[in-house]
């Protein structure tokens, strides 16, 4: 028989307020993170493409300022495309092989458009000049000041997706 004792301590288990495992989930944290994570990867990406061919960057650039619209669609349909594939190739064991880094392509050519869509919209906002440092910490403060809100995911999103085909027009076309 359980005396008042055990009762108390065994209704204190059952309510414990920290159960042994405290994982903080945070908005916050969560939003502070992905803005950093924006900001960085923007950086990293565009100065990477300005430093390794500035020539193409300014050439993928015109492309989606000329027609963000196009360059929109097809990226959003390339990227519907490409998930529905990596999802079916998912599904059967012997497409992982395949899946995984198809996955990885296209989150490199995914980060390598959105790069170049930030920089075309901070060379509208800053100008042209010589420097490209400018225009590198303006996209990326674009990207990471829109990772922060919901609104600015979406708009994050048809951005990334017009610079995903306006890099895959360029390849495949």
């Amino acid at each position: 028989m359980i005396g008042f004792g055990e009762a108390g301590l065994a209704v204190g288990v059952i309510a414990q307020a920290a159960p042994g495992v405290d994982i903080d989930i945070g908005t916050t944290g969560g939003l502070l993170g992905g803005a950093i994570g924006a900001f960085l990867t923007t950086l990293v990406v565009g100065a990477i493409l300005v430093a390794v061919g500035p020539e193409y960057t300014e050439r993928m650039m015109g492309d989606v300022l000329e027609e963000p619209i196009g360059s929109f669609l097809y990226g959003l349909a390339s990227l519907l495309g490409i998930g529905l594939l990596i999802l079916l190739l998912l599904v059967t064991i012997v497409g992982i092989v395949v899946a995984i880094p198809l996955f990885l392509l296209a989150y490199l050519v995914w980060a390598i458009g959105g790069a170049i869509a930030y920089l075309a919209i901070a060379d509208r906002l800053v100008g042209r000049n010589d420097e490209w440092l400018t225009q590198l910490l303006v996209a990326a403060a674009i990207s990471g000041a829109l990772a922060v809100t919901g609104v600015g995911g979406v708009l994050a999103i048809c951005i990334g997706a017009a610079g995903f085909g306006a890099v895959l027009r360029d390849v495949l076309e």
